[in-house]
């Protein structure tokens, strides 16, 4: 149970069995990235698995059924830009999920759901699962994802992009997480421990 009184579910194979026919059609989705690069890649691959599910993709500022922030950590203020986001989202239109992703889920965790602005976490290293969480929500209200540990993650989240919106240049994703821990950095914390993608699955997306 959260601190909100709600059972917290975790995903398992069954689980994902269940969801194997899900579709978002027609279902209009948001999404706004902050902070680095990595979010930036990140966000365009969660896109692309909203799409490829049947959802509408729409501009942040414009009305939707599904809002995804993927939030920032590194700073205090960058903590505090999520949680305005966040509370954007809800604003421009109360009846939509709202779903926060990344680094300010892993630092801040379930304690988010006190927030009345948020619906759904996802955890950094679960962003690939994404549709099936959302579409999880959208059957039952009630349901509650825990994100991960990611300090006990050791396998490399495969997200991938064909193409990135708005950008001049593409970006390529081959690690994530630090082992480095230095006093003044969370990445260690948010991203957990450095995790390398394998070659041929680098080589295949150039």
């Amino acid at each position: 149970m959260t601190a909100c009184g709600v059972k917290v579910v975790n995903m398992n194979k069954n689980w994902n069995d269940q969801m194997n026919n899900m579709s978002l059609n027609g279902i209009r989705a948001a999404f706004l990235s902050l902070g680095c690069k990595v979010n930036s890649y990140e966000t365009e691959a969660m896109k692309e698995l909203f799409r490829k599910a049947g959802a509408v993709l729409t501009g942040f500022g414009e009305p939707a059924d599904v809002y995804v922030i993927n939030t920032c950590t590194v700073t205090n203020i960058a903590d505090r830009k999520s949680r305005q986001m966040l509370h954007r989202a809800r604003h421009l239109n109360p009846e939509a999920v709202i779903v926060a992703a990344g680094c300010y889920v892993q630092s801040a965790g379930s304690a988010l759901l006190e927030d009345r602005s948020v619906d759904l976490l996802v955890g950094n290293n679960q962003k690939k699962e994404i549709v099936k969480l959302v579409y999880a929500y959208l059957k039952d209200r009630s349901f509650v994802n825990e994100p991960a540990k990611i300090g006990a993650e050791s396998e490399y989240e495969e997200l991938a992009i064909d193409s990135m919106e708005e950008k001049v240049r593409a970006s390529i994703k081959i690690q994530d997480g630090c082992n480095q821990f230095c006093s003044y950095c969370i990445i260690p914390y948010a991203r957990g421990r450095i995790r390398s993608r394998e070659e041929e699955a680098v080589v295949q997306e150039v």
